[in-house]
């Protein structure tokens, strides 16, 4: 569908925010509240599941429609193949000029994939680093507390250089000039660890961040993927302090995002840009905070797995409405294409959200999926279909989880002979179009590439493209 004027589009991605974590979504402490309005004037999404949940795979499926293992993206060191178009090659196609402010997390020679403009990029190298899942999350937990992360200071530049690009179009459009609707991407890193924030945001929440609520001792009674996660990342005991240290430092960071946020949606309504903008605020994947005794993603219970998702679009969508229809994250893909009347991504999976939210009524199938493989040999894959979740870990039991009877994911029904039916079903939709030893070899063969890859990096030392000027000092930590 289209509107009579296509809207321009406002899209907004953070790294490593759960949904829980955000007053919109009930969370009695974090203070959000620039989402929280943009909330009230759009409709929030409260069952939206990443692709993956880890960064660079969730980031690429978003970008493509399509599942990580269609594009064998499934580790933070892959690249996505500079063939497959994204949303914005789809926008510029339409006839949009798409412009990426921020992070999209992309490996290899092609840091636009789409993009016609970045004027910030990563604040990391465009070439991937070693092989694997990153271990040392218990170190991150450790090495928390009030001081600064570089990640703050690369997102304080992505807000000054959106703000500006927005003041441009605002000045443009006052001085009468015949201007095009905008795509506007802003990357941020926050909240991704580390679990670090500046001393006054880090005060404020002192008093008020808790412990976690569910604690899971490390025992050989884990499953096995959580035991093995546990083991990797370093996790197995943490000290109190440490686990509440890092915590406050967690919510300071969002409510730190969300003034930056704010900033942004702000100079929108400043410059008159807000009243035809669809604006899309929504995360790559959760961080579990100490839930469990879990860290950062990887995982899929709920504050890893499923993301915050708001979208505002004034005249056009309802106002306050709350969605709690399973959705996917490449779902907002065909959504934001479909509002521009862009031309929708071949293979993509993405089902425009615009009739469901206009019309409750109207018919959508609660399906959500999302898959983890990794060289360590976990191929693992997720689906959420109405109020059922199953994990399914090749060669491992599997997990399932009725939501909304064990909203806390604390009675796995796995084994139960009352849901083998049911859980059958669930294992063979996962395996329907998904072949875990194919997988399993191709991810292996990705490593090959990967170690080939790399070593031809550390020898020709090829240049670098639209990477953030990090630097040491940008990062330290005080004394609590």
């Amino acid at each position: 569908m289209m509107s009579e004027s296509r809207p321009n589009i406002l899209y907004i991605h953070s790294d490593q925010h759960t949904a829980a974590i955000t007053g919109c979504y009930g969370d009695p402490v974090v203070e959000t509240p620039n989402l929280d309005a943009l909330a009230e004037r759009g409709v929030r999404f409260t069952d939206v599941y990443c692709p993956s949940p880890v960064c660079v795979p969730s980031r690429m499926s978003m970008l493509t429609g399509r599942h990580p293992h269609e594009l064998q993206v499934w580790t933070n060191n892959h690249i996505l193949d500079s063939g497959v178009p994204t949303f914005a090659h789809a926008m510029g196609a339409a006839g949009y000029r798409p412009v990426l402010i921020g992070r999209m997390h992309a490996l290899g020679t092609d840091q636009l994939h789409g993009y016609a403009a970045r004027p910030i990029g990563d604040h990391s190298s465009n070439f991937p680093g070693s092989g694997g899942a990153a271990a040392g999350q218990g170190k991150e937990v450790e090495r928390s507390g009030p001081g600064q992360s570089a990640y703050e200071v690369h997102d304080e530049d992505v807000t000054d250089c959106a703000i500006e690009y927005l003041n441009r179009l605002g000045e443009r459009k006052r001085s009468g000039e015949d201007c095009v609707p905008f795509s506007l991407s802003v990357g941020y890193i926050l909240p991704h660890s580390p679990y670090v924030a500046r001393r006054a945001d880090y005060e404020h929440y002192r008093h008020s961040v808790t412990m976690p609520r569910i604690r899971v001792p490390y025992s050989d009674e884990l499953h096995p993927f959580d035991k093995w996660w546990r083991e990797w990342g370093g996790t197995e005991s943490l000290a109190a302090d440490d686990i509440r240290r890092a915590r406050i430092a967690y919510w300071a960071l969002i409510g730190s995002m969300d003034r930056m946020i704010g900033r942004i949606l702000e100079a929108l309504e400043q410059n008159g840009l807000a009243e035809n903008t669809l604006v899309l605020y929504m995360s790559d994947h959760g961080d579990m905070a100490g839930e469990r005794d879990l860290w950062m993603k990887r995982c899929y219970y709920e504050d890893s797995v499923k993301v915050p998702a708001i979208m505002s679009w004034p005249g056009v969508l309802p106002e306050g409405q709350v969605c709690s229809r399973v959705a996917s994250s490449l779902d907002f893909n065909a959504t934001m294409l479909d509002a521009t009347g862009a031309p929708p991504l071949p293979g993509s999976h993405g089902r425009s959200l615009l009739n469901l939210v206009r019309d409750p009524e109207t018919t959508w199938d609660d399906v959500a999926l999302s898959e983890y493989c990794l060289y360590e040999g976990w191929t693992t894959r997720m689906i959420r279909r109405g109020p059922w979740k199953y994990c399914y870990y090749h060669g491992h039991e599997p997990q399932l989880f009725n939501l909304e009877e064990d909203p806390d994911e604390l009675n796995d029904l796995a084994g139960d002979p009352a849901h083998a039916d049911l859980r059958d079903s669930l294992r063979a939709e996962v395996l329907k179009d998904w072949d875990p030893d194919w997988v399993s070899e191709a991810i292996q063969r990705r490593k090959a590439e990967h170690d080939l890859y790399r070593e031809w990096v550390r020898q020709t030392n090829p240049p670098e493209q639209f990477v953030w000027p990090r630097t040491p000092e940008m990062d330290f930590l005080e004394e609590e």
